[in-house]
């Protein structure tokens, strides 16, 4: 039988230009009583439903996620209520039953007895610097559409410098691609004259990769855009770049604890805490962070048997990133811990298997550093097949980690010969 909870508690039902607020009051026999009120969204109207709200001696508050538009409540919320953010999937109505005011209702009724699960929202300042990140990772989205767009153009217009040079917006090719927007006239000493160290070599290959091009007027006037526009876009990831950097900075203990990992600088470990925070105790377990960032496989089982194991869709953002990383730490040569999990994995589940499984390896280990503070310095690292060259490499890396670490805390370390 389901017990209450909250014997005080409000349901809201969230729109763009209003808020449907309902104060569910249960007294001691279990009898509710529910009172009704519609705000509109502007910041002055938020402040008196947080007074209303505080008149009633309610501090208890769920809202379904819809759109953005429930954060400007919550916002104004948290600082003196208990705010729960739901996934709309918890809190759906019966079909034919659905209005404003029936819907707030029956959000409160399901939250009285404790049954909505609540979103992860992290602190104000996590969710800062998430936001940052989140945008920069559009910009660099959008960056590596110009650099197509670039691409296409040259294709287009017969100039095959990706053919030739390794990176095609390097310096030297960049500086190429300027001048042939500007000459009328092509001429290939010069175009050499532009090469910077080793593309010099290639001199040669360069200019018949360009000799007999058509650029048309159409195709001028895109590259010339799209240089523009990728030029600009830079200059907006490094603007984010030192706002990241400032924000990113009472954070800095945990962010050396995450780079200890084979696989993670010092930009992934900050994209991380921007998007699960540093109090790992909002999570109950690791499986359920796991979960949370969609490393885990979905339960879809009828009749006993199983329909499908894919991973979950969860972890939009987090996800990719802790697959790039599982793919750096198999490749990490210093620190093979990874790779021989990854091998050994690989065998019978096969590549994609085995990398969403050192992804979800890397997240627990997150989750128990930050949680007991430390360093990486895995306790089930097998030694017998790592080769002895690997094996002295390995030894020697985690003494100075640990020397590292201990100097850090103020210690001082007497190498062995010196001790009496």
């Amino acid at each position: 039988m389901l017990t209450i909870k909250h014997y005080v508690c409000c349901g809201m039902d969230v729109h763009k230009k209003f808020v449907v607020a309902t104060i569910a009051n249960t007294d001691l026999k279990g009898v509710t009583t529910y009172i009704k009120k519609r705000f509109p969204t502007f910041n002055s109207d938020l402040k008196l439903l947080k007074e209303w709200l505080l008149k009633h001696n309610c501090t208890e508050v769920c809202m379904e996620s819809t759109g953005k538009y429930w954060i400007p409540i919550y916002n104004i919320l948290e600082d003196s209520c208990h705010v729960v953010v739901a996934n709309p999937k918890y809190v759906r109505t019966i079909k034919g039953q659905k209005t404003d005011d029936k819907d707030s209702a029956w959000i409160a009724d399901l939250f009285k007895f404790d049954i909505v699960p609540s979103s992860y929202i992290p602190c104000k300042e996590i969710r800062m610097l998430r936001e940052l990140f989140r945008y920069r990772q559009k910009l660099i989205g959008h960056r590596s559409s110009e650099k197509n767009r670039m691409q296409n153009a040259l294709t287009v217009s017969n100039i095959a410098l990706a053919s030739v040079l390794t990176d095609s917006f390097g310096k030297s090719a960049s500086a190429i691609i300027d001048y042939i927007l500007e000459c009328d006239v092509f001429d290939p000493e010069h175009c050499k004259s532009l090469l910077q160290r080793k593309a010099k070599e290639k001199a040669d290959d360069v200019v018949k990769s360009i000799i007999g091009y058509e650029l048309s007027g159409d195709q001028s006037v895109k590259m010339k855009v799209c240089r523009k526009h990728y030029d600009y876009i830079n200059d907006c990831i490094s603007t984010l770049d030192k706002t990241i950097s400032d924000l990113s900075k009472p954070y800095h203990k945990f962010i050396e604890f995450a780079t200890s990992i084979p696989g993670i600088k010092e930009t992934s470990a900050t994209y991380i805490i921007a998007e699960i925070g540093t109090d790992m105790t909002v999570f109950k377990s690791s499986k359920r962070l796991c979960s949370w960032a969609g490393l885990t496989p979905q339960n879809n089982e009828s009749a006993g048997k199983k329909k499908s194991v894919h991973v979950s869709r969860a972890g939009v953002y987090l996800k990719p990133l802790l697959v790039q990383c599982a793919n750096a730490a198999i490749k990490d040569k210093k620190n093979p811990y990874f790779k021989f999990k990854y091998d050994r994995i690989k065998k019978r589940g096969g590549h994609k298997r085995a990398i969403i499984a050192i992804a979800r390896m890397i997240l627990t280990c997150i989750y128990h550093m930050f949680l007991k503070q430390e360093c990486f310095n895995p306790s089930d690292t097998d030694y017998s097949d790592i080769p002895e060259e690997l094996y002295k490499k390995h030894r020697e890396q985690y003494i100075k980690n640990a020397i590292k670490l201990l100097e850090k805390e103020g210690c001082t370390i007497i190498p062995p010969s010196n001790i009496a």
